[in-house]
């Protein structure tokens, strides 16, 4: 699909609307004091007209500015004048983070999806709405460009409507014109958009987005937001098919995923083949590739943000980030403690839209620790001040660069557990201490102290595709795989129980499943075979080896749930548990089968091994040497 697209409007537009044309100067020269002005979203704030109505300040005492998120300067943000301009901000950007923070702001908290009604129902009135269009077409239709979001509402909601009129602005399709005699002045210029460079990725971010990546499904539709982890998830989405995209915004990352073919919204089940979206922030590349494209769609954040559309679109994968998230799965996204420092934005929105999709998810994703290490991001309590942007009862995902735990449905045990196992190896002992200070885990699990802080490393996974095309992913074992451990004993077959335990076994003492989830990694290795399903990962398998020290050998041992036996899946666990022992520098595997278990044999015989056995009481003793 080509970049580049002619730009459709009235080259004669100035003169045919010359009546309604003025200078930046004389358009703001209307504002009175005590006004509320709106000021247009992120890369489309009109700078000439912000320039123009701070050099008024001294005249404009007690007036109220409104906006979003703004990027660029933001001159009435300034101490000195907080008498003449109010900032009141639906979501903080850093040109006025420091006003806000220092009491000298508002920031008003609201789902993104509310804020038009706020215009609309005349709650929140609009004297005069600043915004930036791209020049009207035949029909004097002027396109809002790269920002719609609660730009659109605001334009029609305001009592003076004043455009600066950018040839540079692409046009953007979908609900996203307003009419030139909806305006009141016409602000002619020429100058770039206001540009914001795709943020670098880190280490940590590139392994959060690889687990995120893992949890999307081809033919996904999926809504990332702001920053470096949603920029790292489309870096693992390359090899993804028939991907869509319904999001609020977007950046540069999105062009190489259309040009790759990953993206098509083929398979939408809204908006079909179209990428929807509210805003973009971006550089001039993204602008000239949206402009005038059929494949982007824009709209209003009244439509974009609704839950209930959301939630009708297959598939759809909401992937958000946090501040802090304490153990019972409160997620704190707008501040830090009583400072404010974002917004609640989009992320309920969207959040609960995505869980409520057929074969959607919510995640969450954050690093493990701030302030380089010296702060953990998991904890057992929010930090005093801190506010709640996703209820516990809403989480679903979290995702840090250890790992993903699945809180929905879940015990506050099983909770506090699976958060702990994938925050920082640093931090997870005094959490884990810190969990039964508040009863939130039993007095028993004292014990596994020592054990919680080993949780197997990625490199340890992999994938196998069995003949009919499904993917099955292996894992190290963690602690939220306590409830899966019961649930795969409780689905075998007593003759499966019986060869694996070579005991019957009507249930499985909570001990013997505390000992398969808490292990250290080193001496002994555990992976499990995983299939994804909305509500987490199903264990269909595991295998796993216990070090003898002694003897430079490991016991080596696995199950496969009933219905997935014959398919493989043995052979290539025990293929991957021996890559793993010779990383380790292991010799050799030992291994107790029993004289009826044939397909187990069959197995431990036809590996890459020098295999000997011998037969004593009924069962045979395996000897694999690694060669």
């Amino acid at each position: 699909m080509s970049a580049k697209h002619n730009v459709s409007y009235d080259p004669r537009w100035q003169s045919k609307y010359a009546s309604m044309i003025q200078s930046a100067d004389e358009a703001v020269s209307h504002i009175r004091p005590g006004q509320r002005i709106f000021i247009g979203t992120g890369c489309a704030q009109p700078q000439e007209l912000v320039h123009a109505l701070a050099a008024r300040a001294g005249e404009l005492a007690d007036t109220e500015i409104l906006h979003l998120l703004t990027m660029g300067e933001a001159p009435y943000a300034d101490a000195e004048l907080s008498e003449q301009f109010r900032v009141n901000s639906f979501f903080i950007a850093e040109n006025v983070r420091n006003i806000i923070q220092e009491g000298l702001g508002d920031y008003t908290p609201i789902f993104l999806s509310d804020i038009p009604r706020l215009f609309t129902s005349g709650q929140l009135p609009l004297d005069v709405a600043l915004i930036q269009v791209a020049p009207p077409d035949e029909r004097g239709m002027c396109s809002l460009g790269i920002s719609v979001d609660i730009v659109k509402s605001a334009a029609e909601n305001a009592g003076r409507v004043v455009a600066e009129v950018n040839p540079r602005m692409p046009r953007t399709l979908g609900d996203s014109f307003i009419h030139v005699h909806d305006m009141d002045v016409l602000v002619p210029v020429d100058t770039p958009l206001l540009e914001v460079e795709p943020p670098e990725t880190t280490e940590v971010t590139r392994r959060i987005g690889e687990y995120v990546a893992a949890l999307v499904e081809d033919g996904s539709t999926i809504e990332l937001g702001i920053g470096r982890i949603p920029q790292s998830v489309l870096e693992f989405l390359k090899g993804k098919k028939e991907l869509g995209i319904h999001t609020e915004m977007f950046t540069d990352a999105i062009i190489d995923m259309v040009e790759r073919g990953a993206i098509t919204g083929s398979r939408k089940s809204v908006d079909r083949g179209k990428i929807v979206a509210s805003f973009v922030l971006g550089t001039r590349r993204l602008y000239d590739y949206i402009d005038n494209n059929p494949m982007f769609s824009f709209h209003p954040t009244e439509y974009v943000n609704d839950p209930f559309l959301i939630s009708r679109q297959h598939k759809q994968i909401a992937v958000n980030v946090a501040l802090e998230i304490d153990l019972t799965g409160q997620v704190c996204a707008d501040s830090l403690g009583t400072k404010f420092y974002s917004g609640i934005g989009g992320q309920l929105d969207f959040n609960r839209g995505a869980a409520r999709s057929p074969g959607g998810k919510a995640i969450i994703a954050l690093p493990s620790t701030a302030q380089e290490g010296r702060v953990s991001r998991i904890v057992a309590r929010l930090s005093p001040g801190a506010g709640v942007v996703t209820t516990r009862g809403d989480v679903h995902y979290v995702v840090t660069e250890y790992g993903v735990a699945y809180l929905h449905g879940k015990s506050v045990q099983e909770r506090a557990l699976a958060l702990i196992s994938i925050s920082h190896p640093d931090y997870r002992a005094e959490l884990l201490r810190q969990a039964i200070e508040a009863k939130y885990v039993r007095e028993e699990l004292a014990d596994i102290e020592s054990r919680v802080a080993m949780i197997g490393p990625p490199e340890l996974r992999t994938t196998m595709l069995l003949d009919d095309g499904t993917q099955v992913n292996f894992r190290a074992i963690h602690p939220t795989d306590e409830p899966g451990m019961r649930d795969l004993f409780y689905a075998l077959s007593q003759e499966t129980i019986y060869y694996r335990f070579m005991t019957y076994m009507k249930r499985i003492p909570q001990k013997q499943v505390q000992d398969f989830v808490y292990v250290d990694h080193r001496t002994e290795v555990a992976i499990v075979a995983t299939l994804p399903e909305a509500y987490g990962d199903e264990i269909i398998a595991i295998g796993r080896y216990y070090l003898d020290p002694k003897t430079n050998r490991a016991e080596v041992a696995f199950v496969v749930r009933d219905q997935w036996q014959n398919r493989g899946i043995g052979r290539f666990l025990l293929k991957h548990l021996i890559n793993i022992a010779r990383r380790n520098g292991i010799a050799g595997f030992t291994a107790e089968v029993l004289r009826e278990n044939k397909a187990m044999q069959h197995v431990f015989n036809n590996s890459d091994c020098k295999v000997s056995s011998r037969l004593s009481d009924n069962v045979y003793s395996f000897q694999l040497e690694f060669e």
